[in-house]
């Protein structure tokens, strides 16, 4: 059966010679990879991390693999592409959710917020160095478990010494229950340094391995850490 569906992509690898699998996230088929033919002639920026594409999809009830084609872009994204910023911070809530949404699940309701959260960070012209905290803890109450601070205390700790020299774990409870308090546009402007963005994503992220119970093993966030020092 054919249907067409908006994708979401969040990663892809390859499959022979020829072929992709795209690993994507829709409301219509939740965490799902598709195998997608490709040449040298295919425009791979298509499958950039959180672009936003209609698909027509074929089901096959007897494989888990099922296949894509006649990709069309139907949100430019140009804020986030023409922003080396913005696009290394769609690397890694991608590859988060990438590692933390199991394949072939269906979480009601989360490839609407995540779309949401592509077109905010898209919209933002300036003060969304923080965005990406903000994403984390959306994540968590998105996935079902509510973050709050009692709850988080436990995962909050500074970071390691030789790349977040200053950050403490007191500091960054206390920045953590002013990103949950505070509203969005205030909670963007929340003075973090460095430091304090990368300890308090570590903690987030091991608070999601938790509830999860899987491990989370975010490379991206070491390219962040370069960008936002």
């Amino acid at each position: 059966m054919k249907s067409k569906a908006e994708l979401i992509i969040l990663n892809h690898t390859k499959f022979g010679e020829n072929s992709i699998v795209l690993h994507t996230l829709s409301s219509e088929y939740g965490r799902r990879g598709f195998l997608v033919k490709v040449s040298p002639k295919t425009a791979m920026a298509l499958f950039l991390p959180l672009n936003i594409l209609q698909a027509e999809v074929t089901e096959n009830p007897k494989a888990n693999l099922w296949y894509a084609r006649n990709f069309v872009s139907i949100t430019p994204l140009n804020g986030i592409r023409g922003n080396i910023h913005k696009n290394t911070m769609t690397l890694f809530m991608s590859e988060v959710l990438y590692r933390v949404v199991k394949d072939q699940t269906n979480e009601d309701g989360l490839a609407y917020w995540l779309k949401g959260q592509i077109l905010t960070l898209d919209a933002l012209q300036a003060d969304f160095a923080n965005f990406h905290l903000l994403f984390l803890l959306n994540l968590c109450a998105a996935l079902g478990f509510d973050p709050d601070a009692a709850g988080l205390a436990p995962f909050v700790t500074s970071c390691h010494p030789e790349r977040c020299e200053g950050s403490s774990s007191g500091q960054n409870l206390r920045s953590l229950e002013a990103l949950l308090s505070l509203p969005f546009t205030e909670a963007l402007l929340l003075p973090l340094t460095g430091a304090d963005r990368n300890a308090i994503a570590e903690s987030i992220l091991k608070y999601i391995e938790y509830h999860t119970e899987s491990a989370v093993n975010v490379r991206s966030l070491a390219v962040l850490r370069e960008i936002y020092g």
